[in-house]
């Protein structure tokens, strides 16, 4: 008997012991089924990984608005990521950690606080970067298991890409209740938000309070949903890191007419066919065969199809019709510098001078003033800047302006400054690049290949952490103990540098965005090829 009561007292001590971590538990019920995750190894967080939001995108749901996903019975593993989606390309620093590449890839990860209470926590919706080419929800930056420590519940999922989730054809338009084709990776975006919406108080998630976040193209695709009578409603905040989809450099998203010769001419020149049943029995190793081949292949991305988007970005948002919510948003300090690393030794003042002419003609002189290239060296940072503003600064700050004009709410801009320490696929140079953020928002900084760390890494990284958190709880990131951030309007236009010392300051360049506005923000001549 004394045997027994010490086995019955190690186990209730043991409960005791783990109680704090004991409000979700490993099963949970979905609208589809039941899910089974596990904790993460210092117990502090449950993952539920490859829960299906929609039915697998194959045969005639092949270039279809995502389906339903179907029920099952039993009890579904949800301990690992699912497959990623077909991608043409990867980029050098993306490693997934998942089972490969394949048409069937439309599931999400849930990462919640152990001790979570159904309902009550904010929600954080990732949307992964990638050009709308490339990308998946396994990288171990994006893990979110660091980040719902911060007591937020962490959603992330895979969307289609490329010619899968963007492809425009007369007979989708005309097989389409709603007349449209094209935006299907949005779509299955919006499919993931509405699987949320549905299920994420048994998770512990308020979905109620729902933040979407994203970047690059998960930037992007954030300020496509804030302007889509699809999702603008499911929303009460926002996080956009580098990228808007209101005005670029590049010409506009073009109408679904426009798009369904363009792509229908597309299909002819890969496939030798458009005929729309003959592409969806080509299997998916023949769709991609093609563009794969160096040079020259077509980059599908979103249109105006009438129904995610009745009408552009740029006149939804000034129609004041987008989703009035807070907003948060900015970019990195080194955008653009990688993109001439390849050509300093080539690269000089007077050249400078010539493509700036090239580039805006005879408002080059003007351009030179706000890109001065006096000496080489400040030719040479005036082109790293102009490179990252043409890249992805501008339209980013563009998304700020109107949303700051139109969108009823508060707004808050940062500025990426902390150079990076260098990595595996960055040298110190580069410093802070495209995509160098991401780690710091989710906690992942270890995930980096040979990166050298630095106490003022570790130290930004929990600031934005909470600073986002605190923003996707009240839609204000300030708290106690963080540099103050105020809002982004007019008079200061204050910007929140986060630096080695996060600090807010005044736009120090908002007569170049003005500038470019001038010739940018104006409606561009349409791509026909």
């Amino acid at each position: 008997m004394s045997f027994l009561r010490r086995e019955l007292l190690a186990a209730a001590l043991l409960l005791a012991s783990t109680a704090v971590f004991a409000a979700i538990p490993a099963q949970i019920r979905t609208d589809k089924g039941t899910v089974e995750g596990e904790a993460t190894t210092d117990g502090k967080v449950m993952a539920f990984k490859g829960i299906p939001f929609a039915a697998p995108p194959v045969g005639n749901l092949r270039w279809a608005p995502p389906a339903p996903a179907e029920a099952w019975t039993g009890v579904r593993s949800a301990h690992d990521f699912g497959y990623h989606c077909v991608q043409a390309s990867i980029f050098r620093d993306m490693m997934f950690h998942d089972p490969g590449a394949s048409e069937d890839c439309l599931t999400l990860n849930v990462w919640t606080p152990a001790n979570a209470q159904p309902g009550k926590l904010p929600v954080m919706v990732w949307i992964y970067g990638g050009g709308l080419q490339g990308g998946a929800s396994s990288e171990g930056r994006q893990d979110g298991q660091f980040l719902a420590r911060k007591d937020v519940v962490v959603v992330s999922m895979n969307y289609r890409l490329g010619i899968f989730g963007f492809f425009v054809h007369p007979e989708l338009t005309a097989e389409s209740p709603h007349h449209a084709s094209g935006n299907y990776g949005l779509m299955d975006q919006n499919a993931a938000i509405q699987w949320v919406k549905r299920n994420i108080s048994a998770f512990g998630g308020d979905p109620d309070n729902i933040t979407i976040f994203g970047e690059s193209a998960g930037s992007f695709s954030v300020n496509f949903h804030m302007a889509s009578p699809m999702t603008r409603d499911l929303i009460k905040h926002a996080i956009g890191e580098s990228g808007g989809a209101i005005a670029s450099s590049r010409p506009a998203d073009l109408p679904r007419e426009q798009r369904e010769k363009i792509d229908s001419a597309a299909a002819v020149t890969l496939y030798g066919t458009s005929d729309l049943a003959k592409l969806r029995r080509l299997s998916t190793e023949d769709i991609m065969r093609p563009l794969r081949a160096p040079g020259g292949t077509p980059r599908f991305g979103p249109d105006i199809d009438g129904w995610f988007l009745p009408k552009s970005v740029a006149a939804i948002y000034a129609a004041g019709e987008e989703a009035h919510v807070p907003t948060l948003a900015g970019w990195n300090a080194d955008e653009g510098r990688g993109g001439i690393a390849g050509s300093l030794n080539t690269f000089s003042a007077a050249g400078f001078a010539v493509d700036a002419e090239h580039d805006f003609h005879a408002q080059s002189a003007e351009f030179l003033k706000l890109y001065p290239n006096a000496t080489e060296t400040e030719a040479l940072n005036s082109a790293a800047d102009y490179a990252g503003d043409k890249f992805i600064a501008y339209s980013t700050w563009k998304w700020l302006e109107e949303q700051v004009a139109t969108g009823k709410a508060p707004v808050y801009r940062y500025y990426f400054a902390l150079g990076n320490p260098g990595d595996r696929f960055h040298t110190t140079s580069a410093g802070a690049f495209h995509s160098d953020d991401i780690e710091y928002v989710f906690g992942t900084l270890d995930s980096r290949p040979e990166a050298m760390w630095r106490p003022e890494d570790r130290k930004l990284s929990n600031e934005i952490q909470t600073y986002w958190t605190n923003f996707a709880r009240t839609g204000d990131p300030n708290s106690s103990g963080l540099p103050k951030w105020p809002t982004y309007g007019p008079t200061e236009w204050q910007v929140m540098h986060l630096d080695k010392n996060s600090a807010a300051k005044p736009d120090a360049h908002r007569e170049r965005y003005l500038f470019l506005d001038s010739i940018w923000g104006k409606p561009k001549p349409a791509e026909t090829h």
